[in-house]
């Protein structure tokens, strides 16, 4: 069917490589958490933005592309890492914050973090995160290229059909990330010690992430 094989089997393993928690996720989840489900929303489209792009990369040959120039992988490699660590960084920097601020009394609407949201820009940052991702591309292709059919006369279409189940897929899982984190929201907002630790670990995974993206290689 559209030149696609073995879908069912392409569902399954979608569904278990997105149940992986990486950054994208932990990012949409630290957002409905700290802002809210409008908030949390934008970084989501921004995670499917972005995977968006890398697909339609990694079918226009940017995978070749990271292969026969190694400088672009290691360049784009490093960016990420960087970026990743900087939010790490950023993260541990709130929870020493939230636990400063340990013994006050809060409301359920007393944010968890003193970032001003106007500041917030979680659309451009799930982006960012996405983008500088080269492993990503890599991904794409090992993975969707075993559900095309060889012989397929449109293997564009194939793709993009291929595309649109991870996205949908993706997206269900972070609308259930996103409600998961408000609930979390109200009860971290009344445990402000519990709050630290937790935004303590997540920022120490976003580190642990740009250490692993870092080392990584083609």
């Amino acid at each position: 069917m559209l030149g696609i094989i073995n879908l069912s089997t392409f569902i399954l393993g979608t569904i278990l490589i997105i149940l992986l928690p990486g950054p994208n996720s932990f990012y949409v989840l630290s957002v409905a958490s700290k802002h809210g489900v409008k908030a949390a929303y934008q970084a989501s489209f921004g995670v499917i933005c972005g995977d968006f792009i890398l697909i339609l990369a990694t079918i226009f040959g940017a995978a070749s592309a990271l292969h026969t120039f190694p400088l672009a992988f290691l360049a784009l490699k490093g960016c990420g890492a960087l970026y990743l660590s900087y939010l790490g960084i950023k993260l541990i920097r709130h929870a020493y914050q939230t636990w400063k601020s340990r013994h006050q009394k809060v409301s359920k609407e007393t944010p968890i973090f003193s970032e001003k949201i106007e500041k917030v820009t979680p659309y451009r940052t799930a982006l960012t995160i996405s983008l500088l991702n080269p492993k990503a591309i890599l991904f794409f292709l090992s993975f969707f290229i075993q559900f095309v059919d060889p012989n397929s006369t449109s293997p564009f279409l194939s793709f993009l059909v291929l595309a649109l189940i991870l996205e949908i897929i993706s997206l269900s899982y972070l609308t259930l990330i996103i409600f998961s984190g408000i609930k979390l929201s109200q009860y971290f907002s009344q445990h402000l010690r519990l709050t630290s630790i937790s935004v303590l670990i997540v920022g120490l995974l976003f580190i642990g992430f740009g250490i692993k993206l870092a080392t990584s290689t083609l």
